[in-house]
């Protein structure tokens, strides 16, 4: 009897229990979660799993659908014009490797301190908060015959019979549109790359100086391997995003002239010809491909360089293990 008087006072009751301090963080928790998920699952999940539902159907917008099994990858496959403009890709990804070159010099530059570094950050990040559309219309113009760009060219003294047509002209008018990617990115990957360098400490710097080292140097031996795993983030990052350009051919040339990118064609199919389970298609086709080509440029960095924080890059350790092994031989040999 004592006992189990003993044992009833030991328990809590459920009003006990809710208030407590544990059940009262949970609660909050999951209040904080609930609709930041509830988000993400009405619009992420749920409509990428319905397009890949859509992708088995032969369907429109509005109307009967069909089911064609995998009829629509296999259309994806034979038609030419979705891989060919997969090759416009190719620009872009260009492009972006250009951008990085770019934001890594402009970055090293503020990191040693020049004159009117405020402003100059400033202009470089702000046309990256302008809208991609937006964008896209500067250039429409900057690009157009007898405009901004053949204007300041004949002020230099080119006639307007030798200037090319930059949105005409299939040999050059993809170089002109990803070169508005670079004009947008640039200043972003700068203040990326110039985050990670600030955090570099300053006693390496100074140590370097009194060995007499230079701004190049520096730069090799200290900057460019403490900031190696951003480095490589911000190039998977862009090589990633060239296959999905879409705003600079969409608004500039509408995908004519040989500039339609893979987005701009799975636009067309989706909202001109009304060919919405092969767009959805040619969306989980893309996916595959960046997904390939993420993996692969991870296990590329991963087998040249290190994670960051190891003395020597892999490349180094390999390197060195082939140069004890052949020494060793070669002692092996004269003994």
């Amino acid at each position: 009897m004592g006992k189990s008087a003993g044992t009833a006072v030991g328990q809590k009751t459920f009003a006990e229990k809710f208030k407590s301090r544990k059940v009262q963080q949970m609660l909050v928790i999951v209040t904080f979660l609930f609709a930041p998920l509830l988000l993400l699952i009405v619009f992420t999940y749920l409509p990428f799993m319905k397009m890949v539902q859509f992708s088995f159907y032969n369907m429109k917008y509005i109307g009967p659908k069909k089911f064609v099994g995998l009829a629509n990858y296999v259309d994806v496959f034979n038609r030419p014009e979705i891989f060919r403009a997969l090759l416009v890709s190719v620009y872009y990804m260009g492009g972006a490797v250009v951008q990085l070159g770019l934001a890594l010099f402009f970055a090293t530059m503020m990191v040693f301190k020049v004159k009117g570094e405020s402003v100059f950050k400033a202009a470089m990040f702000f046309p990256y908060l302008i809208c991609g559309i937006a964008v896209g219309f500067i250039f429409k113009f900057f690009y157009a015959r007898g405009f901004v760009l053949d204007s300041l060219l004949q002020m230099f003294g080119m006639s307007l019979e030798d200037i090319p047509y930059w949105l005409q002209d299939q040999s050059i008018n993809n170089f002109a549109l990803a070169a508005t990617s670079v004009w947008r990115y640039t200043g972003q990957n700068m203040i990326m790359f110039l985050g990670a360098m600030m955090s570099v400490d300053n006693d390496l710097y100074e140590a370097a100086a009194l060995d007499g080292a230079n701004n190049w140097h520096r730069f090799i031996y200290i900057i460019l391997p403490s900031i190696k795993s951003i480095v490589v983030l911000n190039l998977i990052l862009s090589i990633s995003g060239s296959l999905s350009a879409f705003e600079p051919p969409y608004v500039i040339t509408n995908g004519t002239m040989g500039t339609g990118t893979y987005f701009v064609i799975m636009n067309r199919l989706a909202h001109e010809n009304q060919k919405v389970g092969l767009a959805c298609a040619m969306a989980i086709v893309l996916l595959v491909i960046i997904i390939i080509c993420t993996v692969a440029q991870k296990l590329f960095f991963a087998y040249v360089f290190d994670n960051g924080t190891d003395d020597e890059s892999k490349a180094a350790v390999r390197k060195r293990k082939r140069e004890e092994r052949r020494k060793n031989a070669q002692k092996g040999a004269a003994v």
